[in-house]
């Protein structure tokens, strides 16, 4: 009996690749990812927490220490722009690299970038900063550096 490669009883061969099954935070480092970069995407924040610069440099200082960053000099908080991009946005250097964010008021949203070069737990960035803005949605994205 043959089977096409079509049919649902097709059965992939023992060799094939499995899923990585060590956390993604695990794959940076010496002869590993360069870094990992993770975007995160706030939904609908709770807008006079986003509006406030002593805020934002709160979050950055309870982020670093949640996922071990050591921080670089001061945190950079500037309002400007006009429209639909004015808004916050935040600079922080790290040992390991960088923190950024761009809050817009016009939407309520916060777009945040963690890059670093030790690795760090995503799914926690995430989490943080959801609650800590107090989003109702937030999408994040990790990508490896190489």
């Amino acid at each position: 009996m043959s089977t096409s490669a079509s049919s649902e009883s097709t059965i992939l061969p023992s060799t094939a690749p499995e899923a990585a099954a060590r956390p993604i935070q695990d794959m940076v480092g010496s002869g590993k990812a360069w870094g990992l970069c993770t975007a995160v995407d706030l939904h609908d924040c709770n807008p006079e927490l986003i509006r406030d610069a002593e805020y934002i440099k709160r979050y950055v200082i309870e982020l670093c220490e949640l996922i071990e960053m050591k921080r670089f000099g001061e945190c950079q908080v500037v309002d400007f722009g006009d429209g639909p991009v004015a808004g916050y946005s935040m600079v922080q250097l790290i040992s390991t690299s960088l923190i950024s964010g761009h809050f817009a008021n016009a939407t309520n949203h916060a777009y945040l970038d963690i890059f670093s070069c030790k690795g760090y737990d995503p799914t926690v960035v995430e989490s943080f900063s959801k609650e800590f803005f107090g989003a109702r949605r937030s999408v994040a994205t990790a990508t490896l550096r190489y």
